[in-house]
């Protein structure tokens, strides 16, 4: 976990350190470090912005931009990790995101010969199971198309339609994006 956090009282410091050692007494984390100097901040944020780049490296990543609500994180995160891990053998986690707007990216890095469509299928109903949508802050665009038409059916995707067709009754705008018509 990654957090930032700044304040003009006398103390702060103190208290994000005791905060750090609470976390690690109650084994919700295992290590941590606090920032001593804007270098160190910044640095610690660029840990944070390279991880595509890091999952690059590492082969092949299914990513998924999901939205789970708060009290509901902690049963996602394991279920899903149970899930996962279970029928993709070999599957590596990762999950990041901000967890204070309910948007987590859960990335599963597998090998070449897993079914794609059958782990993005496994984790969306995972989310949806806990109440959560499968798109958060980079929206369903092109590749979710067919899985935001089996997750929204009926009404709801039926008014979706209706609200495009009579803002775009000629399609123009993001043809192919979000809902097909």
């Amino acid at each position: 976990m990654l957090m930032e956090a700044s304040a003009s009282f006398e103390g702060q410091r103190e208290v994000m350190e005791t905060a750090l050692a609470l976390t690690i007494d109650h084994g919700i984390a295992s290590d941590g470090v606090v920032a001593e100097s804007q270098t160190q901040t910044a640095q610690l944020w660029a840990l944070r912005e390279r991880i595509a780049e890091a999952e690059l490296k590492e082969g092949r990543s299914l990513k998924h931009d999901v939205s789970v609500p708060i009290p509901a994180l902690p049963a996602f995160l394991d279920g899903a990790k149970a899930t996962v891990t279970a029928a993709f053998p070999g599957a590596r986690l990762n999950a990041f995101g901000r967890a204070g707007d309910e948007n987590i990216h859960f990335n599963v890095l597998v090998g070449s010969d897993v079914d794609g469509a059958a782990l993005n299928q496994t984790v969306h109903d995972i989310v949806v199971a806990h109440g959560g949508s499968i798109s958060a802050e980079h929206g369903i665009g092109s590749y979710r198309v067919a899985e935001l038409a089996y997750y929204r059916v009926g009404p709801e995707l039926e008014l979706a339609r209706l609200i495009k067709r009579s803002l775009d009754p000629r399609n123009l705008m993001n043809p192919g994006k979000v809902l097909e018509l």
